[in-house]
């Protein structure tokens, strides 16, 4: 047992009522004043602005009004123009607000005009089957149902409210839509009915198109036609009706029951006296074959008048003259003429002739089993009009999708849980006793019409062998206008019930606003009238009308209920089997069992009625979701596909715990950071757009950045960053995730996002940081630093590294590359990144165009020829297309402009150690520098002039370390040129041995470059003495490979290139970047990779 204590208290013992959440704030403080006056709560005073007393929340609750926007409200409303306000009406109970609305919306058309067939072709068994699958079908959603109508209060919207909040605004706004078009072509069906009992029982002289003497397609297409003109007026007035007043059609609803209500009783009557009485209702046979009572006066083919044999108006049919001696049918002389009674009762055993069905082929006889008939089998029917013919192909699965309709009509109550007195009661008893109703009403109707009525008459769909008159009405007491105008009455009612309830339907749809393009049905008249939707409606409707056939329309309609249906059972089964806390109904008597055998009988009685109707309607039910999904407003409703998403998303990130990923199942997850300036804006969007280019959808994506500061003042900050971030990945349609760090300096929140980005098995495998633009900046040094940080962090980790430099020259996603290459310098293997990334690229409609080319590098000692070739088959194997072309890079001496360049750099680099020591110690320091370099370039000769710049621009640095940038550009432009070494060379190989022979004959690369720099020590000039040999090596190799890249890939679109890894100690730090910056110098794009330390690619399948 659980107790829940409510405390009120107070300085004069009084209950104080407050509702602050809703109060201005204007009032607040004044509220909260007169909450606490007496201090009795003044421990929970500081949180009163979001915590509202128990107290207040009672009080508000109890208050608590839900009135749906339903047709109650627009009369009331129309009521009101006059300014008078109506009476309070007295909330409906279980009886009138559920259990007599559900009879009316159950019992309809089918039942008065084709459950007499349906007995009769599918026989009893057959039938009883239909109904048992159908009403257990419905048994099972209204349970389902009963437990989604239980769990709360349900608004006014039926089925669609509760699908929607159950399964989510994508499946609710498709299902609700189907319900829409189900309950739309409800209302055809229901006025086609109509007219079918006004042509053929009521007035059939009223008929515009004739039928009488007409046989085969030409009377089934008038009759057709028939059925679209009157049904097209019948269609237009109805909404005129609805259009002018909802009020009239509600007033007349008892009406329409009673007209139901006192239909059934009229058969029970009859069937009744049948045990007593049959009525007098003959039939003749011609043989074994039935005559329809137009072509006969008397049953006979000759009478006897005054001793005279006279023939009959049948002979005339048969026959080419009324003569006793006309030529006459070979079937018509050849058998007798028989009267049968069309209704022998219930105590005549005829229920064992109707125990089993007769299905027949469109245009066949009906014929009464177990009579003899003389038939010459070669001989044809010369004349079909006596008979009555089978008017369409009849099977089993035919009469399913026709009689589900009869069955539907259970979500009357929910529609109208705002107008009862206790919904979450009156809901499950009425639906469930309504429908208890109606499965003993059919089931008795298949047992009491196959035991009281001929096979014969049941067979004969529109009553034409007993003089016209309607089936079931021949069983009825005390006449057969009963049911005809009893019937005739309830589908009118129940076509206006159709075109009332289907506009609101899509009326609520649109107000919520899922389906964009449906918004405009969501307006209406002054009072809430929705006139576009029945606008809408009503032509959708006449589509139905325009179809013009029952037996058509009724398979339709029942496609849209099974699958609203089948959607109502899995949203209970969800919500039971997730066990989502807010899942409490009151109704106990349900099971996830029961509501998916019930969403199995649906789905399998939508395939059974028809399977091209059942995929037409799902394919309908999956637009709308695609397009909810991508298209319509984003909604929040705690609806159960959101917790399926949280339970597969924790069983995929166990099972990825398992091991990390196969080589063929890698693909970049990337992290990528980003920084944010003052106003929390991302400094570098184009990030983003190469990460989708990379990415296209696939995988994992989190862009991370940090703020600098304390999480309690610094989160608002934090949140617009977030906010930020979550824009402009949907401007640049990168799907993934935000992330935002607040850390005490940057440093530390970079270093967290790599530690702890992603979930589980689900993280991050590639970093994508932007190359520090301004690193040579003295108020940048800390940038450039916190990148060689990240580069060392990824490298511990395992983790692959892609730099982009010159970020802002990489193309946006709107821009087309039409021709152009990707160049790859595979320099070292890391595992394949830099073979994978232009692969993936390509993908990307922006370098779709671009060829891809691979340079690899090879050494004295190597054999180029077959380093190509080994390529090319690798590349092959790897399913990869791309031009190979291998560059050969000879020994060659030093130049000065790698001697002059590792000068600058080791000058610069020693006076911004100097950045950390007092001003005057650090002037002290440059002018030591300072001399010392001028005292070198005294000893120089004219013909040093090249290295005596260098020295001057180490000077210039030293006087101003803003300037070093422009000067080191300008020393690379002099010197470049004139001394680049002549030793270089850098081509493809071409077929032939002499390369690889002179390839062979080198010496070892390391002792050949140590020889080489010793003679060169020779012509050494004093400047380069103190130069470290470790860092003379790197900028050699970094001009050499540079020069090669400028020469091969100057045009190209991207370079791929191989990053080389950090140093060890942090002292090296800005020689490092110096190296990066010389290496990619004089190109536009340049992608720098590091490999994670694992194969992502591979040759096998």
């Amino acid at each position: 047992h659980v107790k829940l204590l409510v405390f009120y208290l107070s300085d004069d013992g009084n209950p104080k009522e407050s509702s602050p959440f809703i109060n201005s704030s204007a009032d607040l403080d004044v509220e909260k004043n007169l909450q606490y006056d007496g201090n009795n709560m003044a421990l929970f005073e500081e949180e009163m602005d979001t915590s509202p007393m128990v107290s207040s929340l009672l009080s508000t609750l109890a208050n608590y009004s839900n009135l749906p926007t339903g047709s109650k409200e627009h009369e009331e409303a129309e009521n009101n123009e006059d300014g008078t306000r109506p009476p309070s009406k007295k909330p409906l109970g279980t009886l009138m607000g559920v259990y007599l609305p559900c009879i009316q919306n159950i019992l309809g058309v089918i039942l008065f005009l084709r459950m007499t067939w349906m007995v009769g072709v599918g026989g009893v068994l057959g039938s009883f089957v239909i109904v048992f699958m159908c009403c257990s079908t419905t048994m099972l959603t209204a349970i389902s149902m009963s437990a989604i109508a239980t769990n709360g209060v349900v608004p006014a919207g039926g089925s669609y409210y509760m699908i929607s909040r159950s399964l989510g605004p994508e499946f609710g706004g498709a299902v609700g839509i189907c319900f829409y078009l189900g309950t739309t072509f409800a209302g055809a069906m229901y006025i086609l009915g109509c007219i079918e009992i006004l042509l053929i029982y009521i007035v059939p002289q009223a008929a515009i198109f004739e039928i009488e003497g007409l046989e085969g397609p030409e009377a089934e297409l008038a009759l057709l036609n028939n059925m679209r003109v009157y049904g097209t007026i019948v269609l237009s007035f109805m909404a005129l009706v609805v259009f002018v007043g909802v009020k009239y059609v509600n007033k007349l609803a008892l009406v329409f029951l009673a007209c139901v209500i006192l239909s059934i009783v009229a058969v029970y009557a009859g069937v009744i006296k049948t045990a007593i009485d049959p009525p007098v209702f003959p039939v003749c046979l011609l043989g074994n074959r039935t005559l329809s009572s137009k072509s006969y006066d008397v049953c006979a083919k000759v009478i006897e008048i005054e001793n005279n044999t006279v023939t009959t108006k049948l002979w005339t049919s048969f026959c080419d003259s009324d003569t006793l001696n006309a030529t006459c049918d070979e079937y018509f002389i050849n058998n007798n003429v028989t009267e049968i009674q069309g209704i022998p009762g219930i105590a005549s055993g005829i229920l064992a002739e109707n125990l089993f069905g007769n299905y027949l082929e469109k245009g066949v006889i009906l014929e009464k089993r177990g009579l003899d008939s003389n038939m010459d089998p070669d001989s044809t029917t010369t004349n079909s009009n006596p008979y009555i013919l089978a008017d369409i192909t009849s099977f089993f699965t035919l009469l399913v999708g026709i009689y589900f309709p009869s069955v539907t009509g259970i979500m009357a109550g929910s529609n109208r849980s705002g107008d009862l007195r206790d919904a979450q009661k009156s809901i499950p008893i009425g639906t469930i006793a309504a429908i208890l109703t109606t499965s003993i009403v059919y089931i008795s109707a298949v047992v009491l019409f196959g035991a009281c009525i001929e096979g014969v008459v049941l067979r004969d769909k529109f009553g034409e062998g007993v003089n016209g008159n309607l089936v079931l009405g021949t069983l009825a007491w005390p006449s057969p206008w009963v049911i005809v105008f009893g019937s005739f009455f309830s589908t009118c009612g129940a076509g206006l019930q159709s075109l009332t309830g289907a506009p609101r339907l899509l009326q609520a749809i649109s107000r919520d606003g899922i389906i964009p393009f449906l918004r405009v049905f969501g307006h209406g008249k002054a009072n809430g009238e929705p006139t576009w939707a029945l606008l809408l409606t009503a032509g959708i409707c006449e589509i139905g009308i325009i179809i013009a056939s029952l037996d058509a329309v009724a398979p339709i309609l029942s496609m849209f209920f099974l699958m609203c249906y089948m959607f109502v059972n899995l949203a209970c089964a969800l919500q039971t089997l997730l066990r989502t806390p807010n899942w409490r109904p009151r109704f106990k008597f349900y099971h996830w069992a029961l509501s998916f055998l019930g969403m199995s009988l649906c789905l399998s009685l939508m395939f059974i009625c028809s399977w091209y109707y059942a995929i037409a309607a799902m394919g309908i039910a999956t637009c709308i979701y695609k397009y909810i999904e991508f298209c319509g407003a984003e909604k929040e409703w705690g609806d159960g596909i959101r917790g399926i998403s949280l339970s597969a998303a924790r069983f995929a990130l166990m099972r990825l715990e398992e091991g990390p990923p196969h080589t063929k199942n890698w693909r970049p997850q990337i992290l990528v950071l980003v920084s944010v300036d003052a106003e929390q804006n991302v400094e570098q969007p184009r990030l983003l757009s190469l990460t989708n280019q990379l990415k296209a959808g696939k995988g994992l994506t989190i862009v991370g950045t940090s703020v600098q500061g304390t999480f309690l003042d610094n989160y608002t900050e934090a949140q617009r960053a977030d906010q930020s971030l979550r824009k402009l990945m949907e401007t640049e349609r990168v799907k993934g995730f935000s992330q935002v760090v607040i850390s005490s300096n940057l440093r530390d929140g970079t270093s967290h996002l790599i530690q702890v980005g992603g979930l589980g098995g689900l993280k991050h495998n590639t970093v994508m940081v932007s190359w520090p633009h301004n690193w040579k900046q003295p108020e940048c040094h800390q940038q450039f630093r916190n990148f060689i940080e990240v580069v060392r962090e990824t490298t511990i980790a395992s983790l692959a590294l892609m730099v982009p430099k010159n970020i802002c020259n990489y193309p946006s996603n709107g821009e087309r590359f039409t021709e152009g290459h990707i160049d790859v310098w595979w320099i070292v293997h890391d595992g394949g990144m830099l073979v994978l990334l232009p692969f993936l690229l390509r993908q990307h409609k922006v370098w779709r165009k671009c060829k891809m080319r691979i340079f690899t590098v090879a050494q004295m000692c190597d054999n180029s020829i077959q380093m190509k070739k080994s390529l090319i088959t690798f590349l092959y194997q790897l399913r990869i297309d791309a031009v190979v072309e291998v560059v050969e890079m000879h020994d060659s001496d030093m130049s000065e402009y790698t001697y002059g360049k590792t000068l600058i750099m080791e000058q610069r680099s020693q006076i911004l150690k100097q950045m950390h020591l007092t001003k005057n110690e650090m002037e002290r320091e440059i002018q030591s520098i300072t001399d010392s370099s001028r005292g070198s370039i005294r000893r120089k000769t004219p013909s040093t002039l090249r290295a005596q710049q260098s020295v001057e621009e180490a000077a210039g640095i030293a006087e101003k370390i803003a300037e070093e940038e422009v000067k080191t550009t300008l020393l690379i432009k002099n010197t470049s040129t004139p001394t680049s070494p002549t030793g270089v060379t850098s081509h493809t190989v071409s077929a032939g041995g002499a390369t690889a022979a002179k390839n062979i004959k080198s010496a070892e690369t390391g002792k050949n470059l140590s020889a080489t720099t010793q003679e060169a020590n020779k012509n050494m000039k004093p400047e380069w003495e103190n130069l470290k040999q470790t860092d003379l090596r790197r900028m050699h190799t970094a001009v050499r490979l540079n020069e090669v890249i400028i020469k091969k890939s100057k045009e190209a679109k991207l370079v791929l290139l191989n990053m080389p890894g950090p140093p060890k100690d942090r002292e090296g730090n800005e020689n490092y970047m110096e190296f990066l910056e010389v290496l990619t110098e004089g190109l536009n794009r340049v992608l720098l990779v590091r490999g994670g330390g694992r194969e992502v690619i591979t040759i096998y399948s």
